[in-house]
């Protein structure tokens, strides 16, 4: 049984960049594509992975994001995951997420999901109403969504977050009520709930003069609300925007939250492994020539006067070279801010005796002056 350190613990996220279509309130990065820059990226994608191989680590949850993870065939999502298995010492309690959106699965995909591993679905609702939908740029119906969701159901998924947003197109603070109602009734173990942003480079940033929606003072009505009617149900918040039922909250979005190393695997993943971030190329065609078999097959040609280590070695410097962009090395003192930061998010707040045990310091030490402040 090899020996659990807790630095040695890892998550491990997978960017799909693909969707069927890009949302009108999407700034992630994502867009259609055909079949055939898909497999190649699928190709590229693994063979990243297969760079960072490191059996010293182990893997606690897998995070398979997108754009739409679920646009792609599942032979390709066991595909990604048998290298990860490959690579990675994978944690025997691990949890494995992929998100879904609603459309673009059926039973039988589903099922593969299942049988390959993966325990956790996140599904992206968003509203239970038609024209919210539509105004979003969503192409499914709540009705599909249900059928998802049963689907997820019946093959055996017992861990099921559902997204819902709020401050959208044309909601009411009744619509949206009805919204979180409908959702209650399904009864899954996880809820994200999260309040629209217009970002710049969307259609919606584009069109933001012409768009109906709520004002401040019901905004923060739905926020209030959701806390409300969502701890009537059983559901405890334990961050700004994320809810569950005891004991389902998501563990890789809380690792990013408390501090634990993650490897960003595809276009534009970030990482943060070592007191080091950085993140890939975010150009489509750019990261698969960085890591398609071609270039790959020509830097690893046998040279008489180079041992094949060596060249191994060569050939991944030059390839992480073009492929990790923004590298910034984190310091003592930006790793205790970051840690206070992203602390202040969660409900149960920052750990005293764990930020000692972490940073060999007391927080009062060095902030008690600031915090007794605001507690005043």
């Amino acid at each position: 049984m090899k020996k659990i350190e807790l630095d040695n613990l890892v998550g491990i996220y997978v960017h799909i960049p693909f969707c069927a279509k890009k949302c009108n309130y999407c700034d992630f990065l994502s867009s259609s594509c055909d079949i055939s820059i898909m497999q190649n990226y699928i190709d590229a994608l693994l063979n990243e992975i297969r760079f960072y191989k490191n059996d010293k680590v182990i893997v606690k949850t897998i995070y398979i994001g997108g754009g739409t993870p679920s646009i792609l065939d599942a032979q390709n999502i066991e595909r990604i995951l048998k290298e990860i298995k490959r690579d990675f010492y994978i944690d025997s309690d691990a949890e494995i997420t992929i998100e879904v959106n609603p459309g673009t699965v059926n039973y039988d995909k589903l099922k593969a999901y299942y049988n390959m591993g993966i325990n956790r679905i996140s599904m992206g609702l968003q509203s239970a109403n038609y024209e919210e939908l539509k105004a979003l740029g969503r192409i499914h119906t709540f009705e599909t969504f249900k059928e998802n969701y049963n689907n997820a159901r019946k093959v055996g998924f017992n861990n099921i977050n559902i997204d819902v947003m709020s401050a959208i197109p044309n909601q009411t603070l009744f619509s949206y009520k009805q919204t979180l109602n409908e959702v209650i009734k399904l009864k899954p173990e996880h809820i994200s709930s999260y309040s629209l942003i217009i970002e710049e480079g969307t259609p919606f940033f584009e069109m933001q003069d012409e768009l109906s929606l709520p004002n401040e003072d019901d905004e923060r009505k739905m926020y209030y609300m959701t806390n409300r009617i969502l701890n009537e149900n059983g559901y405890i918040r334990y961050e700004i925007s994320n809810y569950s039922k005891p004991n389902y909250e998501s563990r890789h979005n809380s690792s990013y939250w408390t501090g634990v190393s993650y490897y960003g695997f595809g276009l534009g993943a970030s990482s943060y492994m070592n007191g080091v971030r950085y993140n890939n190329e975010e150009n489509l065609e750019r990261y698969i020539n960085i890591l398609g078999n071609g270039l790959i097959n020509k830097e690893i040609e046998l040279n008489s006067s180079i041992s094949l280590s060596a060249q191994h070695d060569k050939m991944k410097n030059e390839i992480m070279d073009k492929l990790q962009k923004n590298k910034e090395i984190i310091t003592l003192e930006e790793q205790i801010k970051e840690s206070i930061i992203l602390g202040l998010r969660m409900t149960k707040g920052i750990d005293k005796s764990e930020f000692k045990n972490k940073f060999g310091m007391d927080i009062y030490d060095k902030y008690g002056d600031i915090i007794n402040k605001y507690i005043k």
